[in-house]
């Protein structure tokens, strides 16, 4: 299996300007993924995990280091140095990311979000309405918020359709930013129902977690971070 993405020496600081403070949120992050492998990252809140995934999708800007990921489209690029027009277009066809957080999209309902996923990948109104119920009932989302605005959901009814949102398009690279946070056990189990599936497909992803158990048997390899750093790998 070739690498599907390589970060090698990342390092990421944050300036507080008003108290003329420097953070050093990443230190020499150095990750290796090949095609379909599930990684999982764990630590405390602020250990960097997801300073690392905000890097890749490029929502930071890392100070040091390379992030080279092997496009579908554009061959071996580095995420790090990509223009904004490329990093759009791998947001839109290669690179998911689910985070703890929905953006809601105004007047725009539960549906329609799933279903402008699958259209955005250039396939045909019929297959995005099938494909959206298809999501939207195997996390069991009460039909009756189908045609909702998720903007009166609970946080659990965010995350499962944030969950339904980037895995309907089925990316090459995902990233998965605490899934299982709030969400119920039986929620959780359906979150791993679809992970397992993906694995299979050979979508490689990146996870970070706080529910070990949800790990088990799951992942390839296991990373563990603490103050920016990895600090030890389960193999």
């Amino acid at each position: 299996m070739e690498k599907i993405l390589a970060i090698e020496h990342l390092s990421k600081t944050f300036v507080i300007h008003n108290l003329n403070k420097h953070i050093e949120a990443l230190r020499d992050v150095c990750i290796d993924l090949k095609e379909g492998e599930f990684v999982g990252i764990t630590g405390k809140s602020g250990s960097g995990k997801s300073t690392v995934f905000k890097c890749i999708y490029r929502t930071y800007a890392p100070q040091q280091g390379c992030i080279w990921y092997h496009s579908k489209k554009f061959g071996l690029i580095n995420l790090a140095e990509l223009s904004e027009r490329q990093m759009i277009y791998l947001r839109k066809y290669e690179i998911g990311y689910v985070s703890q957080f929905l953006n809601i999209m105004p007047r725009t309902t539960a549906r329609e979000l799933v279903k402008q996923a699958v259209l955005e990948m250039g396939y045909e109104e019929e297959r995005a309405e099938l494909e959206a119920v298809k999501m939207l009932e195997h996390f069991e989302l009460d039909q009756e918020l189908w045609d909702c605005y998720p903007g009166t959901f609970s946080g659990g009814e965010k995350l499962r359709l944030n969950i339904a949102r980037a895995m309907v398009k089925r990316p090459r690279l995902l990233l998965l930013d605490e899934p299982t946070a709030s969400l119920d056990p039986a929620s959780k189990l359906k979150v791993r129902e679809l992970i397992e599936q993906l694995k299979r497909e050979g979508t490689t992803m990146i996870g970070i977690f706080h529910d070990i158990e949800f790990m088990e048997n799951l992942c390839t390899r296991e990373y563990t971070m603490r103050d920016g750093k990895l600090a030890d790998l389960e193999l």
